[in-house]
Parts: structure tokens; sequence; C-alpha cells
């Protein structure tokens, strides 16, 4: 079996989409592993995040999750300093998803991760980060080479807290638990069980083959007849994909 840093690092080499492929979006495709149910079940993000550095590309680690709120006069036992520790025991690289539980008065106004703390998590082998809300220091953190997909940006925020670490997270439609591999690019992030690593590669080496075929099938057509005959022969998807 190829070493799993290797593995993780090919998964670069496709987007997101052709992830929830092989993942769960076609379950009657050979080249789909059928993983979850893919309208009931929530592997994958919905629109109300985005890409903050499509320039910066795919990436693909580890969950590490973490919930964050007002502080709590009856509890003050974690800080982001656990989260760190968290991140460093984990398998590597990880990626930093962070569920916001704040009133919804405040919600859209919590830049909660900056650039002190991107730096911080970079230092630990994290390479990118998930939330339901917005944070801030975007151009700060342009130069660092790391990945946030968040409902937006906002300058400031007040006192807040850790809840609690590593447990499972809903984030933008995706629920999370720790140790799953998040896949994440301009489309929006996907997750999947570690132990399927190696099966989900091999899905989307053989989809990727396959899509290259049709595309040049495509690209020979000169009529709807010719177009019918290309998606008649497709082996995955329906018919019109």
């Amino acid at each position: 079996m190829a070493d799993t840093r290797e593995m993780l690092e090919e998964l670069k080499n496709f987007d997101t989409p052709s992830i929830t492929n092989v993942v769960a979006t076609y379950s009657q495709s050979p080249e789909c592993l059928g993983l979850y149910n893919p309208w009931s079940e929530n592997w994958y993000t919905d629109h109300s995040v985005r890409c903050m550095y499509p320039e910066l590309g795919r990436r693909v680690g580890y969950a590490v999750t973490a919930v964050y709120g007002l502080p709590d006069p009856n509890f003050d036992r974690l800080s982001f300093a656990d989260a760190i520790d968290a991140m460093e025991q984990s398998q590597q690289p990880t990626i930093f998803v962070f569920q916001q539980k704040f009133p919804p008065a405040i919600a859209g106004k919590v830049g909660l991760a900056g650039g002190n703390m991107t730096a911080a998590m970079k230092a630990v082998g994290c390479v990118g980060a998930i939330s339901n809300g917005p944070s801030r220091d975007f151009d700060e953190i342009r130069s660092m080479d790391f990945q946030y997909l968040l409902s937006g940006a906002t300058p400031g925020h007040g006192n807040m807290a850790i809840y609690s670490i590593n447990v499972p997270v809903s984030v933008a439609g995706m629920d999370v638990s720790p140790g799953e591999i998040i896949h994440m690019d301009e489309n929006g992030a996907c997750k999947f069980p570690a132990d399927k690593l190696e099966a989900v590669l091999t899905r989307a080496r053989d989809l990727g083959r396959e899509e290259d075929v049709m595309q040049e099938r495509f690209s020979q057509a000169r009529s709807a007849a010719d177009v019918r005959k290309v998606l008649m022969g497709s082996a995955y998807g329906s018919k019109e994909e």
C-alpha cells in the first residue's frame, strides 16, 4: 500500500466534486463507493461557506474539531492552546473544523480566526480550516499558504471561548467527526472515513481516466446526435451528466 501522506498528496490532483462523485454522489456507479445516502446524510458543505483563497488550491487532511461560543462562567477549562495540542497529536496534515455557536444577533460579526491563530495552526501541521461563521485578517493570512472555507469576513470580535475539542461538529451542512478525512477547494468540502483513503484515491483515478475519455469524445462531437452517443456511453452518473 502506498504511503498515507503520498495518497493524501495525490488526492489534491482531483477537485472536490470528483471526490464527492466517488464517495457517494452516484450510488449506482461502479466508481462510487456509496459511503452515504447522498441526500439524507450530511457529508459535504452547502452554499453558506465560500473559499477565501481559490488561488491557493486544494487541501486534504485529517479533521480536528472544536466548538466555539460566548464565555461561560461555569466552564473555562479549554483554550486555543488545547486545540493546538490536538492538532499536533493528530495524524498529519490536519484541517481544523470549528463550529461557531454564537447568538444570531452577533453570529455574523465574529471575526474568529485571525493571523496569529492561523500562524499557530500552521506551525503544528494544519493546512486549512472550515467554519460556519466569518473570520478576519485575510490580507495577512494570504501569504501563509493556508486555506479557509468560511461564511465571509468581518473585522472584529468580543470575548469568546472553546466549549469542546475533538467532538462531532456540524459546519455548513457537513457533519464531521475527529479523524475523518476532509477534501476542500473552491467548490466546498466533503468528508469520508480515514480507512477509505486508498479506496477513494483508486476510484478517483478511475473516474479521472473515464472523464478524460468522455471529454475527448465531446470535443470531437459535431452534432446533437454525436453528443447523445457520448452520453449514452457514459459509465457513471445519469445519462445527462
